[in-house]
């Protein structure tokens, strides 16, 4: 296993705009580590540059303890699985996996223990004599992952390979690409615009938005305290709700789009500095008001939407410009037009920068959404 360093990485096309700049990261041997950020963010760029694919501009990367800047393709002791799958049509199965191995002059009967190895572990032992042709997509997703792992190489790169699938077989591929890389131990580097996979997948991900990291942490931290309104609205779904936010130096209250009311506590209002402020709060921690609350604990919305998905209701209302929605357990019997009570609790709240975007204040309940395991013992 090795680990991979990107230190102070960019690249620039014509030494004009930055595609990928200063990027400082370091994803540990044995890791999952999964890209995520819009199209066009720069990720796969990224990701072909630590394959060799593409040259650096400046700054350094590392694999293992070698600097690896100048070494081609060939020489990083690296695998890669590509988007389009990348197979030879004219080869069967069995030829495609091992296609490296025989370019590396690896014995016959080792590339054949291998790849019937490989094949087993992949659900690949009966098409190992079909041409890529009579394959669906998800068996063509699974050699050209085998063919990645055949390899033995200790680092293993992903661009988007799941986003030809229908989502049945991608939700299947997820789990099984995850339980591969466990099994192996290797280091795996996964780029995806897709937020559930980067939420299921990774043991870190990391945001990019136009070249730049935005943050890197565990799946859960990040949607628990997002460090900016972009990685608050780009993880989740839905997306995290956003509004302006003024607070009463004196009373410490919150006022959200000049409609709702929130008490904060004085000791952590000291804390919250007297600017432009943005209130941020998931559709989940939005709750049904119940007869027995105050009238000042419970606030009045429209609904504009409702989606009923069986397990759970999303219902929309408008809140000065923007668009809220709350995200509830079963099935409630809500209409476009009604007048719905809710109620928010200021402990499930994240409070950011109007101007910069940073974080100022995470939730301060969100121990009390994690069920602990315990108590299944």
């Amino acid at each position: 296993m090795k680990k991979v360093e990107l230190i102070d990485l960019s690249k620039s096309y014509d030494k004009q705009v930055d595609v990928i700049s200063n990027m400082n990261v370091t994803i540990e041997p044995g890791e999952f580590f999964v890209l995520v950020g819009p199209s066009g963010c720069g990720k796969s760029t990224l990701l072909r540059m630590i394959a060799g694919l593409e040259d650096i501009t400046s700054g350094t990367l590392k694999i293992g303890d070698v600097v690896v800047n100048n070494l081609p393709p060939s020489k990083r002791d690296l695998s890669m699985v590509f988007q389009n799958y990348a197979l030879y049509p004219h080869l069967t199965v069995h030829q495609n996996i091992t296609f490296g191995l025989s370019v590396k002059k690896v014995k016959k009967e080792l590339r054949n223990l291998r790849s019937s190895e490989v094949a087993e572990m992949l659900g690949l032992t009966e098409f190992l004599h079909r041409k890529p042709r009579e394959l669906s997509g998800g068996q063509r997703q699974r050699v050209a992952l085998a063919r990645a792992i055949v390899s033995e190489a200790p680092i293993c790169l992903m661009d988007e390979p799941l986003s030809n699938l229908d989502a049945k077989l991608r939700a299947q591929m997820r789990s099984e690409i995850r339980r591969i890389q466990r099994q192996l131990g290797i280091t795996m580097i996964y780029v995806t615009h897709d937020q559930v996979e980067a939420m299921t997948m990774g043991d870190r991900i990391m945001i990019v938005h136009e070249g730049k990291i935005q943050q890197v942490g565990k799946p859960i931290d990040i949607y628990n305290c997002p460090a900016n309104p972009f990685v608050a609205t780009f993880i989740g779904a839905p997306p995290m709700n956003l509004g302006s936010l003024s607070m009463e130096p004196n009373t410490a209250r919150l006022k959200i789009e000049d409609h709702f009311i929130l008490q904060l506590p004085i000791e952590e209002a000291m804390k919250v500095p007297n600017k432009n402020l943005m209130i941020g709060i998931r559709p989940e921690h939005i709750k049904p008001a119940t007869i027995d609350m105050p009238e000042n604990e419970k606030f009045h919305v429209e609904v504009t939407n409702v989606e009923i998905l069986g397990n759970e209701t999303v219902f929309s209302f408008q809140l000065g410009n923007n668009e809220w929605k709350a995200k509830w357990n079963g099935q409630w019997h809500i209409e476009n037009g009604d007048s719905i009570p809710i109620c928010l609790s200021v402990g499930s709240i994240c409070i950011f920068d109007g101007e910069t975007g940073e974080l100022i204040r995470k939730p301060s309940e969100v121990g009390s959404f994690v069920i602990q395991k315990e108590v299944l013992l």
